[in-house]
């Protein structure tokens, strides 16, 4: 239990003392008697202490927020309750600077007909600054709460996207290593070329991915990079068309949301068929949006028809759901002899992981 009231505590404690304690003395205080002023802001002000302390400090954490809603109204009906008793004690030191004096005869003392509007009367500065303080924290308490749950749906989201980031296939890179030591024993000039670009991409992979968007240039760099290491499969070249846009290389773009697809294309087109193997990959853009579209052969009698798509497409899938809701239109066709992806990415608004959690 805290002693010491917070910050919290302590501005509405300063609030309702000087409603109920500096504005009635200005307004209806008898300058005459200023003992009379002293004591009665004294006990109010008291009063008001006790009660937003215990409240604040005591019955809404302990009752109220554990979902004892009965508890805490008993609780703070038989504190406002003690509160008034002992304000209107007859035998207490400050009783007769609570009674009111009668015109021309004594004070007035003991129960009378207007009691009960006197007790009311009493009780207004404490049950004010009960639910005053009560409604303050219960609000304060439920922005809390709403700003945790979005802190937590951001970390979840983030730690979500981190992870199908890292489900790029791996083998890429393997295979990419095993062709550039192909053409290093070969002796073959473009052996540091490709080399650099793969060190580009994986640069790109582990350091500039950390950001939550890129400029478009670099997922186009990236395609680039993934493109020719491809082609290093046959040194006879391969049926690959490539049309990417870069008139608009600052529109930013969640990295690694493109090359999926481009990925899915090169795995099931058996691109070294050079007769009948072929992909097309095309990137046009706005200045609000992107288009982005690649098809790819289907072999024949292959399995792969029923595979297309898999883990990769409905990992992109999964991102475009979190970081472009409603800001995108993904297409996806399989017509038997070719597979047609079409992905039209509205950008006309930056997205972050803060924005996503509301």
């Amino acid at each position: 239990m805290k002693y010491w009231p917070t910050r919290s505590t302590g501005l509405q404690i300063l609030f309702w003392g000087v409603f109920w304690v500096l504005v009635p003395i200005v307004l209806l205080g008898n300058w005459e008697n200023p003992e009379r002023i002293i004591v009665r802001s004294t006990v109010v002000l008291s009063g008001i202490v006790l009660v937003v302390w215990l409240n604040v400090e005591v019955l809404l954490p302990t009752l109220y927020f554990n979902k004892k809603e009965a508890w805490y109204i008993i609780s703070t009906v038989a504190l406002l309750v003690i509160i008034v008793l002992l304000v209107s004690w007859e035998n207490a030191p400050w009783a007769e600077h609570f009674r009111r004096p009668r015109r021309g005869g004594p004070p007035l003392g003991g129960a009378k007909p207007n009691a009960a509007l006197r007790y009311i009367g009493m009780a207004m500065p404490y049950f004010t600054a009960l639910l005053g303080s009560a409604l303050f924290e219960v609000a304060r308490y439920a922005n809390r709460k709403e700003r945790e749950a979005a802190e937590l749906r951001g970390e979840k989201l983030e730690a979500e996207l981190k992870f199908l980031r890292s489900q790029i296939n791996p083998h890429f890179l393997f295979n990419a290593l095993n062709n550039i030591y192909a053409l290093m024993v070969m002796r073959s000039e473009r052996a540091p070329e490709m080399l650099l670009k793969l060190s580009g991409m994986l640069r790109y992979m582990l350091h500039d991915c950390k950001e939550n968007q890129v400029p478009l240039r670099k997922e186009i760099e990236y395609l680039h990079h993934f493109i020719e290491l491809h082609r290093l499969k046959d040194s006879r070249g391969l049926n690959i068309q490539v049309a990417l846009d870069d008139s608009r290389p600052h529109l930013l773009i969640a990295p690694l949301l493109l090359v999926p697809f481009v990925e899915n294309a090169f795995k099931h087109s058996k691109i070294e068929d050079r007769e009948k193997g072929w992909v097309s990959i095309r990137l046009s853009t706005g200045d609000d949006h992107i288009v982005f579209e690649v098809e790819n052969s289907l072999p024949e009698g292959s399995h792969a028809k029923n595979e297309v798509g898999g883990i990769g497409l409905n990992n992109v899938r999964r991102q475009l759901e979190l970081l472009y809701p409603d800001r995108h239109t993904l297409e996806i066709r399989n017509e038997g002899d070719r597979f047609y992806v079409r992905l039209h990415l509205s950008l006309n608004s930056q997205t972050t992981l803060t924005s996503l959690t509301l």
